[in-house]
């Protein structure tokens, strides 16, 4: 019997993780993959088949978060997890001064405190084989846009609890990963109204994702573009 390697993913009903999940499952991988829309899981579920173990559900939630851990301790070995779930926010986007507290600790619950919870379970599991954390990042968390504060400063506290998780699991490698701007329902609800066609579709970032997976540089934060040049630090 040959053996599937795992991954789990969340967010992956859309966007960047529907399109990890592809790539992931098309060179033969299996992976357990969440997503708040079980219509949207449940067709990806029918697309890729049994290597796609479909959990729907909240990350936010701390039951549905017990259900995703016992499937990923019941699946056993698990070699790369990926917190790509994310909330943006209101859109329009409000700066900082008018922001409702209530909508702000709604994104920090998705961007920073469910990402930490699935590390919290799953890093049992990918010491075990000395696996892959993958936190995903943006540039929004390191320059100071304006009316990108909620968003941004969610990512900078995930890099910081992403760092830290790094170094107190130097036998797991820990990356912060941003891939840039993509084509994605949430990039456009960033700018509604704007044409966001000339910007790139996430299945062509998803090689530079899996370029840092397989050459495991030392743990850190790193941009697609470290991986689309060829240089990695």
């Amino acid at each position: 019997m040959v053996h599937r390697p795992t991954a789990l993913i969340t967010g992956a009903s859309a966007g960047f993780g529907l399109a990890l999940a592809r790539s992931l499952v098309g060179r033969g991988w299996q992976v357990i993959g969440t997503a708040r829309r079980a219509d949207r899981l449940e067709r990806v579920r029918a697309e890729l088949g049994d290597a796609l173990l479909a959990v729907p559900g909240d990350v936010t939630e701390p039951g549905y978060r017990a259900e995703l851990a016992d499937t990923a301790r019941r699946v056993g070995d698990l070699e790369v997890v990926v917190n790509n779930a994310s909330r943006l926010g209101p859109s329009p986007m409000p700066r900082l001064a008018d922001y409702a507290l209530d909508e702000l600790e709604s994104v920090y619950r998705t961007n920073v405190f469910a990402p930490l919870a699935i590390a919290q379970f799953t890093l049992p599991l990918l010491r075990a084989g000395g696996g892959v954390l993958v936190n995903i990042s943006s540039d929004a968390g390191v320059e100071p846009y304006p009316d990108w504060g909620g968003y941004g400063s969610s990512k900078a506290a995930l890099d910081q609890l992403t760092a830290i998780l790094a170094a107190e699991n130097p036998q797991v490698s820990i990356y912060a990963f941003d891939p840039g701007d993509m084509r994605t329902e949430m990039h456009q609800a960033a700018f509604p109204g704007t044409d966001i066609s000339g910007i790139p579709l996430p299945e062509t970032v998803v090689p530079t994702l899996l370029r840092l997976i397989e050459e495991r540089p030392k743990n850190g934060r790193y941009t697609a573009a470290d991986f689309a040049t060829g240089v990695a630090r």
